[in-house]
C-alpha cells in the first residue's frame, strides 16, 4: 500500500500502481505521466472533489489558491454540466500546464474550458451561480475565500489548514475545543448567520490531519 500522505512526486514509475479503469486510477495515471505532483495532492483533490460533487452540481468552478488546479479539473470530470473552470493563485506553478496537458490527452473535452489566472484572490469576480472551492488555503486565506463566496452568494467548499490562532476568531471556544477546531466551528457558525446551509464532512486522516471539509450553500439563491 502506498502512503497517501507522501509528498513524493508521482512519476511514470508508479503507473503500475494505478492499473484499474476507475476514474481515480485514470486520473492518477495522467498525474504520473505529468511527473510533477506530490502524491498527497492527488488524494486530497480527489477526496475533496468527489464529496463536493455529491452535494453541488453544475455552475462555473472557481478554484482559489489552486496550486496546480487539479481539484478544479477533477470537479469538471465528475460533472460535465459545469461549463468552465477558473483556477487562481498568487503564483501558478510552471508545471501546472504540463499536468493540464496530460489530463487533456485522456479527456479532450477539458480543452479550452479550464483557465488559469495568476493574481490576488481579491481581484477575482465571483457570481451567484459559481462553485467556489479551496483546498488548504493557508490561515486567513480560507477566511478570504469564504468571505468572497458569501459576498457573491456562491456555493463554497473549503478544506482549511495552517490556522492562525493569534489572529483567527476562536469565538471564546478554546477552553473546550482545540484552537483549529474552534476556528472552524466559528467559520461554520458565521456561514449560518449569513444565510447559508452548511455541511460538515472530513476526508481520510491518512491523507492529512487537516481534514475538515466545510461546504455551504445559500438558503436563498440570488
Amino acid at each position: 500500500m502506498m502512503d497517501p500522505s507522501s509528498r513524493n512526486r508521482l512519476t511514470e514509475k508508479l503507473l503500475p500502481r494505478f492499473s484499474g479503469e476507475s476514474l481515480f486510477d485514470r486520473i492518477a495515471r495522467a498525474v504520473c505521466r505529468a511527473g510533477c505532483l506530490p502524491r498527497k495532492e492527488l488524494y486530497e483533490a480527489w477526496e475533496v472533489a468527489r464529496r463536493v460533487r455529491r452535494r453541488f452540481r453544475g455552475g462555473r468552478v472557481v478554484d482559489l489558491a489552486c496550486g496546480h488546479g487539479l481539484t478544479a479539473q477533477i470537479l469538471m470530470l465528475l460533472d460535465d454540466t459545469s461549463p468552465t473552470a477558473l483556477a487562481v493563485d498568487r503564483r501558478i506553478p510552471e508545471s501546472a500546464a504540463k499536468l493540464a496537458a496530460s489530463l487533456e490527452e485522456d479527456w479532450p473535452r477539458l480543452r479550452g474550458r479550464v483557465q488559469f489566472a495568476q493574481g490576488d484572490l481579491e481581484s477575482v469576480e465571483l457570481r451567484p451561480g459559481d462553485l467556489v472551492v479551496s483546498v488548504h488555503a493557508c490561515g486567513e486565506l480560507t477566511d478570504l475565500v469564504l468571505e468572497r463566496a458569501v459576498s457573491a452568494g456562491a456555493r463554497v467548499a473549503v478544506l482549511p489548514c495552517c490556522h492562525d490562532l493569534q489572529k483567527g476568531d476562536l469565538g471564546g471556544l478554546e477552553g473546550w475545543l482545540d484552537g483549529p477546531l474552534a476556528a472552524d466551528v466559528v467559520r461554520a457558525a458565521h456561514l449560518r448567520s449569513r444565510g447559508y446551509r452548511i455541511y460538515t464532512q472530513s476526508i481520510p486522516s491518512e491523507i492529512t490531519p487537516k481534514n475538515r471539509l466545510l461546504l455551504a450553500e445559500p438558503l436563498v439563491h440570488r
